[in-house]
């Protein structure tokens, strides 16, 4: 079998309301209990699973690759819940969404600072 990704653990101060952001932001299915963790699962199989951190959190950064659709869905629930976004991973260049490789991508943070991006193609493939 070839190596694919599985899951992930993603540290959360509250695991409940960091997993139903990213699940309703991304308007993937609700968060599933498994162990200590809230999973939420993408099209591909692969699981964000959330855990919760007492201490500091370490920002990480995930991207998702989305239908030009997608895109336009998730974007719209960006603006309508007031997000602030970039067209950087730096987060430079505010309010402004990038046209990298043909496609669209735009940057913002969830409730923990993780810097989250949507891409509509993927990086070298334009």
């Amino acid at each position: 079998m070839p190596v694919q990704l599985n899951h992930t653990i993603v540290a959360a101060r509250d695991k409940v309301a960091s997993s139903r952001f990213m699940s309703e932001l991304l308007g993937l299915p609700e968060p599933i209990p498994f162990g200590p963790f809230l999973c939420v699962e993408t099209a591909n199989g692969v699981t964000l699973d959330f855990i919760e951190e007492r201490g500091e959190i370490t920002s990480q950064h995930y991207a998702f690759l989305v239908s030009e659709p997608e895109f336009d869905e998730i974007f719209g629930r960006v603006q309508q819940w007031r997000l602030a976004y970039w067209a950087d991973p730096f987060h430079h260049l505010a309010g402004e969404i990038n046209t990298n490789d043909g496609g669209r991508g735009v940057y913002f943070d969830d409730l923990d600072g993780h810097n989250l991006e949507i891409i509509t193609r993927p990086y070298g493939g334009g």
